[in-house]
């Protein structure tokens, strides 16, 4: 008992002595990130001022489009899958002709173009580039009340489509039992290279880039304050959008908070936060979430992350055969919505995709990388963000002191605790750990995460938090 009271002892004076070491040696972080003014497309920068237009934009394609789709599909080569792989390969290959059966003969693309032209769509040319965005205003608004401008950003392998279950819950909440008391304008646009926004024509378009562009096209709406929302690579674009204008962005929501910039008190507690919650400011949940960190951190991220090294380093080799073959480009994507919906779902032999989504909805996504074309150019935003060591940028070294919400879902790949989150995020007014749901949070749960971002937004406005920033 005493030789376990000396260790406790022992490991409480490293810790104290790792906390004082850190914050001696922790130098003042910048308060903000510089604007990127870029220009990414063809050729020189002209020299006359960028046209400010911006134009309605509908989802169109042709019949040549189609039959040339569905030649493909016919003449689609499938594997035989190992037995009882389930997921755990990857697409399982007998379910992935179930789905291109249901793709040929059962799937109306048609009628889904007509779903996703229900929401007004927009472009507008900004650093060179044509970007491609969603614009909702509520249906209606009580007298005297206005709508709060609400930016939503996607990540890989989605699209703004994630958004189209969420948008009215936040236009029209009271329609949907939701309290009315903020009731939001919704912005959605397409990442560059992403959907429907032109592909960077120039190397290093990166997540501060994006954050730079879709703060031009905020301004450009009219928009001097805002709210903004992320997961995936929205988390990176719309961190970084608070970063660079924090007088600006009102409040800052995520739905997946990682911290790349790590510190000695985050080795710490991986190593001693199961035996010590409480002195690493660790939940009960952050505890299950994250132990054994073995299983739960390290061997997960090296099973689940083979596809951000291939992306992270050749994108256009792996891209160039799924920009070519439809069947390709469903089972790369499919696996994602898969196990990052559930991992567990990597036991089901159809890997459990119908049992959050439809197939109406995954091929919907799926179809709007087909008929872009735009995967290749999805996969390179990894390489742009990635090719430098990971805690060299200077994004990563700057706090976020804008007002910051996070919604935490049990299922995401990695979790985030609170403790390990305010070290970048210094301004949390809202962390919940979500009861259910994964990675497309809007997809999946769009209630659950609706009614965490008008809670969140409640407490802001109450408070007049981004006054206090």
């Amino acid at each position: 008992c005493s030789s376990l009271a000396g260790i406790m002892l022992l490991e409480l004076v490293l810790v104290l002595g790792a906390v004082i070491t850190y914050f001696l040696l922790t130098k003042k972080k910048e308060e903000t990130l510089h604007f990127k003014d870029g220009w990414w497309g063809k050729g020189q920068k002209p020299v006359i001022e960028e046209n400010t237009t911006i134009w309605p934009f509908k989802v169109e394609t042709t019949e040549e489009e189609l039959s040339d789709l569905f030649r493909r599909l016919d003449q689609a080569r499938f594997t035989e899958p190992l037995e009882n792989s389930c997921f755990h390969y990857g697409t399982n290959s007998a379910y992935l002709k179930k789905v291109v059966s249901y793709w040929k003969n059962q799937f109306n693309w048609k009628k889904q173009v007509e779903v996703l032209n229900k929401y007004p769509q927009f472009k507008t040319k900004i650093q060179g580039i044509d970007i491609h965005f969603v614009h909702v205003k509520p249906p209606r608004l009580p007298e005297g009340r206005s709508a709060k401008p609400l930016l939503m950003v996607h990540g890989w392998p989605g699209s703004f489509y994630e958004f189209y279950k969420i948008i009215p819950l936040l236009t029209d909440p009271a329609s949907h039992g939701l309290s009315d008391e903020h009731i939001f304008e919704v912005i959605c646009p397409s990442i560059p290279g992403y959907g429907f926004s032109e592909a960077p024509h120039k190397k290093d378009f990166n997540s501060v880039s994006a954050a730079s562009v879709f703060y031009e096209l905020m301004l450009r709406l009219g928009f001097n304050e805002f709210y903004t929302q992320g997961g995936d690579w929205g988390w990176l674009i719309c961190t970084n959008l608070a970063q660079i204008a924090p007088n600006h962005v009102k409040g800052l929501h995520l739905n997946l908070a990682s911290v790349t910039n790590v510190g000695f008190t985050h080795l710490l507690s991986i190593l001693l936060g199961r035996y010590l919650p409480g002195l690493f400011g660790f939940q009960d949940e952050d505890v299950r979430r994250m132990f054994p960190f073995l299983q739960k951190g390290v061997y997960r991220i090296l099973l689940e992350s083979g596809y951000a090294h291939i992306q992270a380093t050749k994108p256009d080799t792996v891209g160039c055969g799924l920009n070519d073959s439809p069947v390709g480009l469903a089972a790369y994507i499919l696996e994602k919505f898969s196990t990052w919906t559930d991992l567990e779902f990597r036991d089901l032999e159809d890997g459990g995709l119908e049992r959050k989504f439809n197939l109406d909805d995954l091929l919907t996504n799926i179809m709007i990388y087909w008929v872009s074309g735009c995967i290749v150019s999805s996969m390179r935003f990894y390489k742009e963000n990635l090719q430098n060591r990971i805690g060299s940028q200077k994004h990563e070294r700057i706090a976020v002191q804008v007002p910051t919400g996070i919604a935490s879902f049990p299922n995401e790949v990695m979790h985030t605790p609170q403790a390990w989150a305010q070290k970048k995020y210094t301004n949390i007014v809202s962390f919940h750990f979500m009861p259910r749901g994964g990675h497309f949070a809007a997809l999946e749960e769009p209630e659950l995460l609706a009614e965490d971002i008008l809670q969140f937004v409640g407490k802001v406005e109450k408070e007049q938090l981004w006054r206090k920033k």
